[in-house]
């Protein structure tokens, strides 16, 4: 996958970022923009919301602007100085970063006694506070307008580019724009950007990842799966980098904490980030998906997770660089497969063929649909172009994403490269504004890096690259690599053992020279990386020129939808961008298959039923004297008369929504989204009420830990708790 994948509109594009499908739109269905909250505040307070639904559509006022993006997760502030909620697995990266072998915080857990003990999160950390979402879609097509192809996607690129731009003239803010309708509409973001991070509270992994990959997406859970940050801004009270001087935050809002119970039937509300779902592409779209795209992520990750586990086995050290690598690929592993398995349940395929056809029926009905049923078949040909080669363009985005010394070779030499523009005309993730985050992403490569894993993770993506059909072959590689596994091999020992980036200095010199030395060094992987720009920068001209054909065309495709959904009385709500999202509903149990019901609350007898002190059902020791003891005091649950650990809803959620706060009716925190159930992991795709549920670390267990098992009496005081 190319930068313009990654990082420009064609990742837009391909995200199929759009309106929900046919379904009517039910209390647990939708993840609505705040926006629109005031036109449903009939249904809002009809499922139990107590507050102002209008309030809600306001991003400067509570709850809302206490709701983060960490850039992949969700968090929330939850005190005046600055203090932050989110899940323990969103905070991995802060808690690998901050680990050796000698000083393990994944196995032993973290508390800072005070402020001054609070350890940074790293460079690349960031806290995003959304403060403004305007429509600027006139701004962004008016030169794209009557352009086809590549024109059409430069002119839509260097809209964005001058409107981000703009905005950022605004010093202390990220700024994008998010696509809506897969090209129909488009929205300035506004984020203030916090950049001083700092790891608070994380319980051991024992606790915050109980049951790890066997209980991932699985119901019941008893994960503790929570974590804590803390924002600090420079003496001026603006954002800064790291420093000793540097403040803790104040935030405008931060959340109130519930110390009410809560049972089946309850209403619950999420606000957060989530990132994709794709519920609106085609039906071809969607049987690539389940026919090829998914059995082939679920064989790729696996073979990556073997391949880790296999280099790293007996080297402590390197266990520890790359545990959050090796958790984000067996998370994604997992869910992959719960996706296939979840789209062949409800019979995705068919259900979105037929849906597709009756509303291309409808829609060639109306009035001067023949313009526009041209561009959704011309749209369709794109895609499947896309897809011919997606096998090669994975593997080849794998050996730069899932590497640290060859993809920073690369970043550097692309940043060379770009440096050589206006800045204007830079690829995006390259231009002046994305530099500080390419700078922290080198500084912490030794963190995450050991040799002989990197290269048993490029000869395992090698051998699969080899076994591609002759003509999805890149020159490239295979003028670096050598054409077999033998060669591979030799190379690899060759090129890593010549090459000095595994050096901290060495990188950040070379992000400090100026081009022509970057492009001219004499590095192994640095000329390795120079000889593979070209097929990159070969295979984003084709790309763009897609892209920009698919954001002329797709729109007419959502007219369609949006048209159908209008005749048959079926609100709509957008597709997940990354963008804040809020979701609701209730606390819900589960019949998940004939005989079978789940019960949406789990409790701390589950954690020792579950335990075998073996990884990863070893509940540490303290947490076991603990639940032996039954000290439960304030937070038991008055029904259960236990403690509570997690429990289940019916909110519509996706990947991003890590570590959202779900809010009781009157706007307060009672849990932290973490997962969803196997059965609902399909749900990015398709919706299906019967088995969509989503599973938070009930807060009261947050609360039982911090009083009673692993004490920070200080952070209950902090959030106006009582320390029992």
């Amino acid at each position: 996958m190319t930068d313009a994948r990654k990082f420009g509109m064609a990742a837009a594009v391909v995200a199929a970022v759009g309106f929900a499908g046919t379904q009517q739109a039910r209390a647990d269905e939708g993840m609505w923009l705040p926006s629109q909250l005031p036109a449903i505040a009939e249904k809002l307070r009809a499922a139990g919301y107590q507050g102002d639904p209008a309030a809600l559509a306001d991003l400067t006022r509570p709850p809302m602007n206490a709701v983060v993006s960490l850039g992949g997760c969700t968090a929330s502030f939850v005190s005046p100085k600055g203090l932050v909620v989110t899940n323990h697995h969103c905070a991995m990266g802060a808690i690998q970063l901050n680990s050796t072998s000698q000083d393990n915080l994944i196995e032993n857990g973290f508390i800072a006694a005070d402020m001054a003990a609070e350890r940074s999160a790293g460079p690349a950390a960031r806290v995003l506070v959304t403060v403004a979402f305007d429509k600027v879609t006139d701004r962004i097509l008016a030169d794209a307008r009557g352009k086809t192809g590549r024109a059409y996607y430069d002119a839509v690129d260097a809209a964005e580019k001058a409107l981000v731009a703009e905005c950022e003239a605004d010093a202390g803010y990220r700024c994008s724009v998010a696509d809506m309708d897969y090209g129909t509409d488009f929205y300035l973001v506004k984020q203030l950007e916090l950049k001083d991070i700092r790891l608070v509270y994380a319980p051991p992994e024992a606790i915050g990842n109980y049951g790890d990959e066997i209980d991932n997406f699985m119901w019941p859970r008893h994960s503790g799966d929570f974590a804590f940050y803390r924002a600090y801004v420079g003496p001026d009270g603006k954002p800064a980098p790291f420093a000793e001087d540097n403040v803790p935050y104040t935030p405008p809002a931060w959340l109130t904490v519930s110390t009410d119970p809560v049972g089946e039937g309850d209403f619950a509300m999420l606000a957060g980030y989530p990132g994709r779902t794709f519920r609106h592409r085609t039906a071809m779209e969607f049987a690539e998906q389940v026919q090829d795209t998914l059995p082939s992520r679920v064989d790729i990750y696996g073979a990556l997770v073997d391949t880790i586990e296999k280099a790293a086995a007996g080297d402590a050290e390197a266990q520890v660089l790359y545990a959050a690598q090796l958790a984000s690929l067996e998370n994604g592993l997992k869910r992959a497969q719960g996706e296939l398995d979840g789209l062949r349940r409800s019979d995705a395929v068919a259900t979105r063929a037929a849906d597709e056809a009756a509303m291309l029926a409808w829609f060639g009905k109306q009035a001067g649909a023949e313009a526009a049923l041209a561009d959704i078949e011309a749209a369709k040909q794109l895609i499947a172009a896309a897809h011919a080669t997606s096998d090669r363009d994975t593997l080849f985005d794998l050996m730069l994403s899932q590497t640290q010394l060859l993809g920073s070779a690369y970043r550097l030499q692309r940043l060379a490269l770009e440096r050589g523009k206006p800045d204007a005309q830079r690829e995006s993730g390259y231009q002046q504004r994305d530099e500080a985050r390419i700078e922290a992403a080198l500084k912490q490569v030794q963190r995450r890096y050991d040799a002989k894993v990197e290269k048993a993770i490029l000869a395992e993506l090698l051998r699969r690259y080899r076994a591609l059909p002759a003509g999805q072959r890149i020159a490239e590689l295979d003028a670096v690599f050598g054409a077999d596994a033998t060669a591979a091999s030799a190379a690899l020992d060759r090129i890593y053992a010549a090459t000095t980036l595994g050096d901290a200095d060495v990188r950040l010199g070379l992000l400090a020279a100026d081009p022509a030395t970057v492009q001219s060094s004499d590095d192994a992987l640095m000329q390795v990386a120079a000889k593979l720009l070209p097929a990159v920068l070969r295979d984003e001209d084709v790309e763009k020129q897609r892209a920009g054909d698919l954001l002329r065309l797709r729109p007419s495709y959502m007219r369609g939808w949006a048209g159908y959904g209008a005749a048959n009385g079926k609100p709509l709500y957008p597709d997940a961008n990354s963008t804040l999202r809020v979701s609701y509903g209730k606390v819900s149990s589960l019949d998940p298959r004939d005989g079978v019901h789940y019960t949406p609350l789990t409790t701390v007898k589950g954690i020792v039923e579950k335990h075998t002190g073996v990884v990863p059902f070893d509940a540490p020791d303290p947490l076991l004297a603990a639940i032996a003891k039954g000290d439960f005091g304030t937070t038991a649950d008055p029904v259960l008369e236990t403690q509570t650990v997690d429990f289940m809803t019916n909110l519509d959620t996706t990947g991003g929504n890590s570590g959202s706060p779900v809010l009781d009716a009157k706007g307060r925190l009672i849990g932290l989204n973490f997962d969803s159930n196997w059965e609902a992991v399909s749900a990015s795709w398709m919706y299906d009420p019967r088995y969509k549920r989503a599973i938070h670390v009930d807060i009261r267990y947050l609360r039982w830990l911090l009083a009673k098992v692993y004490p920070a009496p200080h952070l209950l005081e902090e959030m106006n708790l009582p320390a029992e």
